[in-house]
């Protein structure tokens, strides 16, 4: 049984706001999309040629390459992106399922845990791009209501010209005394996917671990850009973080690495299209042009498709030490559980402090 599929269970089992049961409709089932990918932009054309797409992230020009990406190779095609985080883009759209107001025709999140609960409510349209069955099994719905769209995952990233000793490995070497002062670390009370990363981190090495990583002195922010960006641009007043993603080949002076003996987070970021969308040709565009090889094969990081070869240098996602892409899921729907660890986070650090993370100008 794929992930999708026993989250899809536990959602309808947990819901409460269900509309209705689509699965009862026993209409669910689509075929994999058969038209060329031009003949769906000349149908997106005649729908306008623009769609609204809602992406989860932290930073507002995270996701103007892909922009500029679709709409050149769309011409006459306006992607109208809006990136904020997860945990508020899903709130908002739950408002306008609720009052039959869905103006948004996609939306890409690391909430994972919202999809199978607005399956359950007829939120979402099944659409099966081509290149659906190459998809990773555990990545996708089994009825095709959503499905990952690529892979993100936190890294150890460090400013190579501000180290004086080996870089950073496994966690530990974080508490070595050329880290004391020098860290910057995303809140984990205020990200699902760093709490998570804290979460394994402490299972593996245990609350004395976090008592010296205190000491240490990090800077805690809000954002997962923000570290990365800190330790870029500092001058030194920061080294290193690992709650960041910067992709598989950063420029210089930043630099990554993995742990070995420890686990880090990847994911699926998750998209589905919405049933009531005001432009579902333009977003099935959108979908089949994000998960064609055209577009996996360019974002220099691991594929959610198993017929895309991995980044040179690695093996596949599903082959990569370290991690296991569909376990971020599977913590995730287990809410109360989310809760308490984040109020274990917030009685040592504090609550979340700052301004978003897409207006603090860091």
């Amino acid at each position: 049984m794929s992930l999708f599929r026993i989250l899809a269970v536990a959602a309808s089992l947990t819901s409460f706001a269900v509309a209705f049961d689509p699965q009862l409709g026993f209409n669910s089932f689509v075929e994999v999309e058969t038209r060329s990918i031009d003949e769906i932009y000349q149908a997106a054309l005649k729908e306008g040629g623009a769609l609204t797409v809602w992406h989860g992230g932290d930073e507002k020009t995270q996701q103007n390459s892909l922009k500029t990406a679709f709409e050149a190779r769309f011409p006459g095609m306006t992607l109208n992106i809006t990136v904020d985080l997860s945990k508020y883009h899903d709130v908002n759209l739950d408002q306008q399922i609720a009052t039959d107001s869905v103006y948004v025709d996609s939306i890409i999140l690391q909430t994972l845990h919202d999809f199978p609960r607005w399956k359950s409510q007829g939120a979402l349209l099944p659409y099966k791009p081509s290149g659906y069955d190459n998809v990773y099994p555990a990545f996708k719905d089994v009825d095709a209501y959503y499905m990952g769209l690529f892979i993100i995952g936190w890294s150890n990233t460090f400013n190579t010209k501000f180290l004086n000793s080996s870089v950073p490995i496994e966690y530990t070497d974080f508490l070595k005394p050329e880290f004391k002062d020098k860290l910057v670390l995303t809140y984990p009370n205020d990200d699902d996917a760093v709490l998570y990363q804290f979460n394994l981190i402490m299972k593996q090495y245990g609350n004395g671990w976090f008592e010296a990583l205190l000491a240490q002195n990090p800077r805690w922010v809000r954002g997962t850009a923000t570290p990365a960006t800190l330790v870029r641009s500092s001058n030194g007043t920061y080294a290193a973080t690992f709650t960041s993603s910067i992709g598989l080949f950063p420029s210089s002076p930043l630099n990554i690495s993995h742990p070995v003996e420890g686990q880090f987070v990847t994911w699926p970021q998750t998209g589905a299209i919405l049933k009531n969308a005001p432009h579902p040709e333009s977003a099935k565009l959108f979908h089949s042009y994000i998960l064609s090889q055209e577009r996996q094969n360019s974002t220099g990081s691991w594929s959610v498709r198993n017929d895309v070869a991995p980044p040179a240098g690695y093996p596949s996602i599903m082959e990569m030490p370290g991690t296991n892409p569909t376990k971020f899921s599977e913590w995730m729907m287990d809410r109360a559980a989310v809760e308490r660890l984040r109020f274990f986070f917030e009685t040592r650090i504090g609550s979340a402090q700052g301004l978003s993370p897409l207006i603090d100008d860091l």
